[in-house]
């Protein structure tokens, strides 16, 4: 295992994540006083095991068949489209 490339991925995720909207509801529900924080947490850290899950295979399937380059600048747009969507619809 690569720790310079596991430092990189942590940095990134980690910092991709806060005070993003999965923070966000996570936040609320346990600020909910009937709900128990620890169901809380083991819920939102299994989602985000499954949904990291869930992009390393699809980077995996799709490296096959792009571009390096192509899929960074596709998402790269996809993040940019996601941005102006949320302001627009503020």
């Amino acid at each position: 295992m690569s720790v310079k490339l596991f430092l990189t991925v942590f940095t990134t995720v980690f910092l991709a994540e806060m005070a993003d909207k999965t923070q966000l509801a996570t936040f609320l529900y346990a600020a909910e006083s009937g709900n128990n924080k620890m169901t809380v947490f083991i819920g939102s850290a299994a989602a985000l095991v499954c949904a990291s899950a869930l992009a390393v295979f699809l980077g995996s399937v799709l490296s096959s068949f792009l571009n390096e380059k192509i899929m960074g600048r596709v998402a790269g747009a996809a993040f940019i489209l996601v941005g102006i969507w949320t302001i627009a619809r503020s």
